[in-house]
């Protein structure tokens, strides 16, 4: 009989291991597990599409996390979205010429966004707006798009 019991707490501890593994994971997946600093600067971005870019999404410059999305909203006047940058404040190297893209990576198609340097001496600052954006490729227009050109081309002949 003791040794069922012995048994039994070892799966126990065994099942409770698996299930705290796999509750790190999905926060890992899910940018929850990287705390904010809430030390930086905050930039701001227009972008026409932002596809499934959220909240706490890394915003990067040649793969290395610079920094967090902070914000998600939609102009009144142009009706495009504008996203808030918090870039971290060891980070005050970007030229205010500088560009943003949205980008996906990863299995999951984890959206981030990438940061390209200009070549401008001055360096943004919080409250700064970068000009240059490139929104999100959406994949389902580049198929209609693709399937649209086929189409076209089979009238043709």
């Amino acid at each position: 009989m003791q040794e069922n019991n012995t048994r039994d707490i070892w799966v126990g501890l065994f099942v409770a291991l698996g299930l705290a593994a796999l509750t790190l994971l999905s926060l890992n997946v899910s940018n929850l597990l990287s705390l904010p600093s809430g030390k930086g600067y905050v930039v701001t971005a227009e972008f026409d599409n932002i596809g499934g870019l959220k909240v706490r999404a890394p915003i990067k410059l040649g793969g290395v996390v610079v920094g967090r999305v902070e914000s998600i909203s939609i102009d009144p006047q142009s009706f495009r979205a504008v996203v808030g940058m918090n870039i971290e404040s060891k980070y005050t190297i970007f030229p205010k010429d500088s560009s943003a893209a949205i980008y996906t990576s990863g299995l999951l198609g984890e959206q981030y966004i990438g940061i390209s340097p200009g070549a401008e001496d001055a360096v943004l600052k919080s409250g700064d707006r970068i000009a240059l954006t490139q929104s999100a490729i959406v994949l389902e227009t580049l198929i209609s798009q693709f399937l649209f050109n086929k189409a076209a081309e089979g009238d043709e002949k």
